[in-house]
């Protein structure tokens, strides 16, 4: 599919503005890694999002490729003086400089602010902080110390969880091996019994095998043979 030519003008919607910002951003930023690592370049690049939020790369230290540019210009500006009867061109270059300058003076500013913000939330340079500053800064350590919270107890619950589930399958197998173990003894047990003896009953009846004897009788005061 072939896609379509994106208009060069600013997109309306706040989200799908959001979107390309972070696209747009991502792939420039991308690109100047790629163009420091690949061309070995000096690279500095400053990006301000619509609500100010700064995003910057920079392939060694972005104050000093600041300051490699200033002197740049200064030195091009130096050895290249506009000529005398070029008004215009002149004046365009000197208003282009005024305001690359002005624009990198703010970006510095910028960025100091944004180091000292940094500073006051590790608790630095503290002493010019007024009492609503300090109010500031306390609000966003309690929102930072919460998420840090619930980030920890979300983590020791997922621990709890995986050892309990580590101890239920240790009891499940200590269980079989008990059961087996059991069952190993009990056929032991079994096999080493003496075989067992057969009782033997006395029974006694009045039954006589053999010849029969004689029984006297008592008859008329006489004994007599039976």
């Amino acid at each position: 599919m072939v896609r379509g030519k994106t208009q060069m003008r600013r997109i309306e919607n706040a989200t799908s503005r959001q979107v390309t910002f972070s696209k747009r951003r991502n792939g420039l930023l991308k690109k100047a890694f790629e163009l420091s690592v690949l061309c070995d370049a000096e690279i500095g690049l400053i990006i301000f999002s619509s609500r100010g939020k700064l995003y910057e790369f920079a392939s060694s230290s972005m104050m000093e490729t600041i300051e490699h540019y200033q002197k740049h210009a200064k030195a091009t500006q130096s050895s290249n003086p506009p000529p005398a009867t070029n008004a215009h061109p002149n004046s365009s270059l000197e208003d282009d400089l005024r305001r690359t300058k002005a624009e990198i003076a703010k970006l510095m500013k910028k960025i100091e602010q944004l180091e000292a913000s940094k500073r006051k939330l590790l608790g630095e340079g503290l002493e010019t902080s007024t009492i609503e500053e300090l109010q500031q800064i306390e609000k966003h350590l309690d929102r930072s110390l919460h998420r840090i919270r619930t980030k920890k107890v979300q983590m020791y619950k997922q621990k709890i969880q995986h050892l309990e589930e580590k101890v239920k399958a240790f009891d499940e197998e200590n269980s079989m091996h008990c059961e087996k173990t059991a069952a190993a003894e009990s056929e032991q047990d079994i096999a080493a019994a003496p075989p067992a003896r057969q009782a033997t009953f006395e029974v006694v009846t009045d039954l006589f095998i053999g010849p029969p004897e004689a029984r006297i009788q008592m008859h008329n005061g006489y004994p007599r043979v039976i």
